[in-house]
């Protein structure tokens, strides 16, 4: 017995199969590049990562397909591919799942397991979708930073902590220093709104307190990339 032919491939792909196996990665990860682009919420949005995620699950598909079942094939991809440094970073979790999605979507094309790649990447791509348009895990807290100037009197404080009951439903004092020499102080409220339309409007009545200067609101997220 010629142990040699364990590590063969079963049988030769003709370029039918490669051309298929080729169309149906590129198809699947449009897919998930599509799904990702429609229920992308961040701030630095790349379009260099969407290339990315479709020509990756390709070029996948392409080392499955060289590699076979041969042994020494794979050992051979698998050193060439350790010289390589792959040093771009992934902030958010998120995006590395689309890529993990989209490189074994290619795995599976390349190993003409179809039925596995086109249910898995469709339900994949039905769950992000699902989870994007759902409420689950999402905190709506509307959360920000209100700064003014108002003499260092107790009088105006109370009137913007009165304004701040109406419009917010919690607020604290996180910061409080002089200014213009000690004669006003500077008051920094992390508030938490009741409604984002509130924001024009705790300004305005903030503005209409009786020696308030300069209010300003800071809206926030929770994560921000910096």
């Amino acid at each position: 017995m010629d142990f040699s032919t364990v590590f063969e491939s079963a049988r030769i792909m003709n370029s039918l199969d490669i051309f298929t196996a080729m169309l149906a990665a590129f198809v699947l990860c449009m897919w998930h590049a599509a799904v990702y682009r429609w229920t992308f919420q961040g701030f630095s949005y790349s379009r260099s990562f969407i290339h990315a995620m479709v020509l990756g699950g390709m070029v996948t598909a392409m080392l499955i397909m060289a590699i076979g079942n041969n042994l020494a094939r794979g050992l051979g991809i698998l050193g060439t591919l350790a010289v390589i440094r792959f040093r771009t970073p992934i902030r958010d979790p998120r995006d590395m799942i689309f890529l993990f999605a989209a490189l074994a979507t290619g795995i599976a094309c390349g190993a003409t397991v179809y039925m596995v790649a086109i249910v898995c990447s469709f339900s994949v791509g039905l769950a992000a979708l699902f989870l994007h348009f759902s409420p689950f895990a999402s905190r709506r807290n509307f959360e920000g930073l209100l700064r003014f100037n108002a003499p260092p009197e107790r009088e105006a404080q109370e009137q913007v902590e009165e304004v701040l009951r109406k419009y917010c439903r919690e607020f604290s004092l996180v910061a409080m220093r002089e200014a213009s020499q000690g004669e006003a102080c500077e008051f920094a409220y992390h508030v938490q709104l009741r409604d984002p339309s509130y924001r024009t409007e705790l300004v305005e009545a903030v503005k209409r307190v009786a020696m308030v200067e300069d209010p300003t609101l800071l809206m926030h997220r929770a994560t921000v990339e910096l």
